[in-house]
């Protein structure tokens, strides 16, 4: 693990573990990790039955947990966003 991947280690546990906090299916949460051009964009990935639980009633849900990584990332000088994806259906 790079030294780049390892700052950004604690926010990924974090999203992830609020995510698991409000999913159904557990295991199908994952969060990656994407550097582009000087922004930090997370990738949430859920199972397609709990994307509307992450998301929220208005996006409030999604809403706030922006709100969260813009806090973290203001106070470390650094811009996050969060994309949330649904999985490829097969």
């Amino acid at each position: 693990m790079s030294d780049d991947q390892e700052a950004f280690l604690p926010i990924q546990v974090l999203i992830a573990d609020v995510a698991r906090a409000l999913v159904d299916d557990e295991s199908a949460v994952q969060v990656t990790i994407q550097q582009i051009g000087l922004q930090t964009v997370l990738r949430l990935q859920v199972a397609s039955n709990d994307v509307g639980k992450i998301v929220g009633k208005q996006g409030r849900t999604a809403r706030s947990l922006r709100t969260i990584l813009g806090a973290i990332g203001q106070s470390r000088g650094v811009q996050y966003s969060l994309d949330i994806v649904q999985p490829q259906r097969e």
